[in-house]
């Protein structure tokens, strides 16, 4: 199965290239992004070995899709999508804060309460919790923007204190993130899913903040299965979700977290088919749409032929 590990293309008006984890993004006339949202998967901060087929082509149409139905909350960066994997957009500067939402005590918050941290980013959380319960009211549990290594929890309070963001954008950072979430909520109900967290990423261009980046996608988002979920939480048992968790969990059974000294595990065709297999049915399940495969006989030229096109039109 072909795959979009990485892309080193010389576009016109091209003046910089970034390689993130997972997107190829270039800076066109510096006016313009063009991100190329790859196939490879990363986990624990770090790029696993092997690209996961259509696994871009999900996260790049999940996010168009997304972008497209919150633009009466807050204006995005999009300006088109001219490839199944390829974003362009408008520069914006971005925030070095990213914000995450949660609706339940799940993932990284379950670990810290777990743990004994009734505190998260300066929110108080009630005793008597267990994983996955559903939290009083969603709370907003910010981390640092790192450009390399491990993002960090980090406080309204210090936000403000340390200058990282002004106190009046901060504010709208939050209104646009609990009203973004509620929106959220609402289409995945309609599609029998509980949206459980997910982070937004805003930059500012022409003085006015943008969305950026990916919403709402099993990378950056965590949705459990609506039916059966109060059962499964009487009962005390995992629920059944939709989320990148399940990359997780296989590494974490395989004693990788990320840390200095452990290994990945070797991923063979079998697990990279099964990984593509499940991106397909998040897309599914999560737009409530049939999934497309893009063509990947040439899949490099299709991608750079597409962005051509497009760029003459900017």
């Amino acid at each position: 199965m072909k795959a979009i590990k990485e892309t080193r293309f010389n576009l016109p008006g091209q003046t910089n290239f970034y390689k993130g984890k997972v997107r190829d993004v270039y800076t066109i006339q510096d006016k313009y992004l063009v991100m190329v949202v790859s196939d490879r998967i990363s986990a624990f901060d770090v790029v696993l070995p092997e690209p996961i087929p259509f696994k871009g082509q999900v996260l790049n149409q999940i996010a168009a899709k997304f972008l497209a139905a919150t633009q009466d909350i807050v204006p995005n960066w999009v300006l088109s999508v001219p490839d199944p994997s390829v974003t362009i957009g408008k520069i914006c500067e971005p925030f070095k804060v990213e914000m995450v939402i949660r609706g339940y005590l799940a993932g990284h918050a379950a670990r810290e309460y777990a743990a004994g941290r009734r505190v998260i980013c300066g929110v108080q959380l009630p005793e008597g919790l267990k994983e996955n319960d559903k939290l009083p009211e969603p709370i907003i549990t910010p981390t640092t923007k790192a450009a390399v290594g491990h993002d960090e929890d980090i406080s309204r309070e210090e936000i403000l204190k340390r200058g990282i963001v002004s106190e009046e954008d901060y504010l709208q950072l939050e209104d646009y993130t609990r009203k973004l979430y509620q929106r959220g909520t609402e289409i995945a109900a309609e599609q029998g899913l509980i949206l459980v967290d997910t982070k937004y990423e805003f930059g500012k261009a022409d003085g006015k903040i943008h969305l950026i980046d990916e919403i709402h996608t099993p990378d950056s988002s965590r949705y459990f299965y609506k039916e059966g979920y109060e059962e499964l939480q009487a009962a005390a048992k995992p629920q059944k979700q939709l989320s990148k968790e399940f990359v997780r969990q296989w590494l974490i059974e395989n004693n990788f977290q990320g840390k200095d000294g452990q290994v990945i595990p070797e991923m063979d065709e079998a697990r990279v088919i099964a990984i593509s297999e499940r991106y397909i049915e998040l897309y599914e399940k999560i737009t409530g749409e049939e999934f497309k495969k893009a063509a990947t006989d040439d899949i490099h030229h299709r991608v750079e032929s597409h962005i051509l096109k497009a760029l003459t039109q900017l």
